[in-house]
């Protein structure tokens, strides 16, 4: 490998470093205006009127939109209004949008309108939305259009409903010697990326839709809105500049609705609509919650034979991609392990909490918290090494997932070897508990997990190339750079394949829905898998064009011809050859005779053989690989004061290939941060109204300087043979892990079990206290 594998610079790193990269609120207009969004102060509560004749008298104020005759949007399903109409669902939710010439008209206007709410009991958790008794967040389920493999509960809050029934449960218990159970639980939270979403719209007198937005799915963004307000889809023109982070925030479909709806009022006007970080936190959505109960059965060994889960997913007001997480958490149920026999109920449940995305991971750090802390509680029933438990339980080639699917050493890697790297890389021999003093012990917690990518089963990607007449090279995909350094390693995969050098290819950074070739969505770690093969094609398009006019030039035939170092040359006399630059806009020959033309490549992927799952069973096939990894995190505890450092934590991913090795060590411990921080810090507070208390990054708990720990990442390397190259994703892996490690951790060292995330030390101090 000659760029495969090397740190190579990213390409967007001058750009960013230096200042000058541009993010959507940094493109301003002349002509520009402001969208305002008045939010509901309440989680519950219902309409009774809204008087905007004040608001209405405001010098500036172009219009002002509420949500009646707006369609009903989602991408599952069709639940939520733009704007709330009949009553609102969740405290921050969209009531009003005043769009003014100057955002100080449009605040004024805000302050003017009069709203009279009438409350409603509000459903704070999925659990008491499970209840039978709970009050209806949607008494209208069953009139909502769906997609076919969505099933909701008519009459419940359940919007959907996954069953995985593998195995006879009865012959798992009657094998099973020992059993655990626990349940676990914890509130929604912020993805708290550093850019908050933005979105810019204008309609041109043909009717021309245009929207710059900050958003991981442009291309979703086209076909939503096309759909939902039944519009031209070839009309509708959708850019993305770079994107300040998103983590799965920016894969909704939020703030375009808005901005389209309001520059249709203002005639077309290009109108903005910008969260602060308040509104970015409450009015937009937001990282699931779940309640969990998990139940492990083994026989003496060690050796599971049946899991009994439920999960019931805090959705939050409207189901929107709640759905697509439930169905997630459902397929990888288990954890990476071996499980014969499984029953497992996820529910997509509606809360009045903010309306749930995507968070790095989809679904998966949240259900490994549950089964890797029920994994230690049966490890310490067995009076067993933890290590040694998931070492003898982890799944190999030849098992089946929880879905059915027979893995293969290509499409699951090797976890085996992933613990034991992991048990060298933590010094695991040493002892789990080292005594410091009296007052402190250092304890190592462990955990496993695995992630498949269950997206749409014909979700496609596309790359384009073009020449420019030095010979360098424009790759043009619809990946969106969200920070991950996708684009790059692109790059880096075409470089390889012509042996050229990296500098000679020119990425181009933004999106926009008409000249771009589509990229489902930048989500799931699936931007190098997906475009990597479309990325192959491509460069084997114009490999064939290359050749075919350099055996005209060069008298040889296509068979004897090679591509490397920009040329084209003869194989077995290098000597003779043609540069890219003579050949890439046509051969123009002495006398002035010319042939070819202008070579262009082209390349697309669409993922294959994935199924729907059995309504009733489960049963199917829903992602292309399982990616496997294990985990350990230490930490520092005072037992008088119930509080902890992080001293290290380590993670070792079964990546296949490394692509960029710096790029993917910094995408590994950038995850394993954010994987601790959600583990022991986030959480969204609630009031008894259902309101969130801190929304603010003051009040708001990420990780801050000085507190971060030690991070160790290695890799195992067992190719994906349907990969670019055999690489894995790796963009969400070093997360998955850490909520379970660090809670297997702090139980040890608290000498109680901890069920309960954030792992603050009041947590620590109020199950302690309850247990004593």
């Amino acid at each position: 490998m000659h760029v495969i594998g090397k740190s190579v610079i990213r390409k967007d790193a001058q750009e960013k470093v230096s200042g000058y990269a541009n993010y959507t609120h940094d493109y301003q207009n002349a002509k520009k205006l402001y969208g305002r969004v008045v939010l509901s102060p309440y989680a519950h509560a219902r309409i009774v009127d809204i008087d905007l004749s004040e608001a209405s008298k405001v010098d500036g104020i172009v219009a002002i939109l509420t949500g009646e005759n707006l369609p009903l949007t989602g991408e599952s399903m069709q639940d939520r209004p733009p704007l709330a109409v009949g009553k609102v669902r969740y405290h921050g939710e969209a009531v009003v949008l005043i769009v003014s010439e100057q955002k100080e008209q449009g605040d004024l206007a805000a302050s003017l309108i009069k709203i009279n709410f009438e409350l409603l009991p509000v459903v704070h958790n999925p659990t008491q939305a499970f209840q039978k008794n709970a009050p209806l967040i949607h008494e209208n389920l069953g009139e909502y259009a769906r997609e076919k493999d969505v099933y909701p509960v008519i009459g419940t809050n359940i919007a959907h409903h996954v069953k995985i029934r593998k195995g006879n449960m009865d012959n798992g218990w009657s094998n099973s010697s020992v059993s655990v159970e626990g349940d676990y639980s914890f509130s929604p939270s912020d993805h708290a990326a550093m850019e908050t979403r933005s979105s810019i719209a204008e309609i041109s007198r043909d009717g021309t839709i245009k929207i710059m937005t900050s958003s991981q799915a442009p291309f979703m963004v086209k076909q939503l809105i096309a759909k939902y307000f039944n519009e031209d889809i070839g009309k509708v023109i959708v850019d993305t500049p770079l994107v300040g982070g998103a983590y799965g925030g920016k894969a909704s479909i939020q703030l375009e609705l808005l901005a389209y709806l309001g520059s249709k009022a203002a005639g077309g006007q290009p109108v903005e609509i910008f969260n602060e970080r308040e509104q970015d936190m409450i009015m937009s959505p937001c990282h699931i919650g779940l309640d969990a109960k998990v139940k492990i059965g083994a026989d003496q060994n060690g050796i599971i034979q049946a899991m009994e889960i439920t999960f019931l997913w805090d959705g939050g007001a409207y189901s929107d991609k709640a759905i697509d997480l439930t169905r997630a958490g459902a397929v990888d149920c288990t954890g990476p392990y071996r499980v014969e026999n499984v029953w497992c109920d996820s529910y997509c449940m509606y809360t009045n909490h903010t309306y749930a995305a995507p968070y790095r991971g989809f679904s998966h750090s949240e259900l490994s918290f549950a089964i890797e802390r029920t994994m230690d509680l049966l490890a310490e029933k067995l009076q067993m090494d933890p290590l040694e438990l998931r070492f003898k339980n982890a799944i190999k080639p030849g098992d089946t997932t929880p879905t059915r699917v027979l893995l293969n050493q290509s499409n699951v890697g090797n976890l085996q070897e992933c613990i034991r790297k992991l048990k060298n890389l933590i010094r695991w021999e040493d002892g789990q508990v080292e005594e410091v003093n009296e007052q402190f012990v250092r304890v190592k917690g462990i955990c496993c997990s695995w992630k498949t990518s269950t997206i749409d089963p014909n979700a496609p990607s596309g790359v384009i190339l073009t020449f420019n007449r030095d010979g360098s090279i424009n790759l043009m995909s619809g990946v969106v750079e969200i920070g991950t350094g996708t684009k790059t390693v692109l790059a880096q995969i075409l470089a390889e394949k012509l042996k050229m050098d990296v500098d000679k290819i020119h990425v181009r950074m933004t999106v926009d829905t008409q000249t771009t070739p589509e990229h489902w969505k930048t989500v799931a770690s699936r931007g190098v898998y997906m475009a990597g093969r479309a990325l192959l094609e491509a460069a084997d398009d114009i490999i064939t064009q290359l050749k075919s006019i350099s055996s005209i030039v060069l008298r040889a035939p296509v068979a004897d011809l090679e591509v490397a170092d920009s040329h084209v040359f003869i194989r077995d006399n290098p000597r003779i050859g043609v540069h890219f630059k003579e050949i890439c806009y046509g051969y123009l020959y002495p006398n002035g005779n010319a042939i070819g033309g202008q070579i262009m490549g082209r390349g697309n992927f669409i993922l294959r053989h994935l199924t729907y799952l059995d309504p009733e069973t489960g049963e199917g096939n829903p992602g292309p690989e399982w990616t496997v990894a294990a985990y350990a995190v230490e930490v520092e505890y005072n037992r008088r004061e119930f509080t902890y450092r992080l001293v290290k934590a380590a993670t070792v991913v079964d990546i296949g290939t490394v692509l960029n090795r710096k790029a993917a060590l910094g995408q590994v411990k950038g995850a394993m941060s954010m994987g601790l921080a959600f583990a022991g810090r986030e959480t969204f507070y609630y009031d008894e109204l259902g309101r969130v208390l801190n929304s603010q990054l003051r009040t708001y708990r990420p990780l801050r300087y000085g507190e971060q720990p030690e991070y160790l990442v290695d890799f195992v390397y067992t190719p994906d043979l349907e990969a670019a190259y055999g690489a894995r994703g790796v963009g969400e892996h070093g997360l998955l892990g850490m909520p379970g490690a660090l809670g297997n951790a702090l139980s040890l060292a608290a000498d109680v079990s901890l069920h309960n995330l954030p792992l603050t030390p009041e947590q620590i101090w109020k199950t302690k206290i309850g247990k004593v």
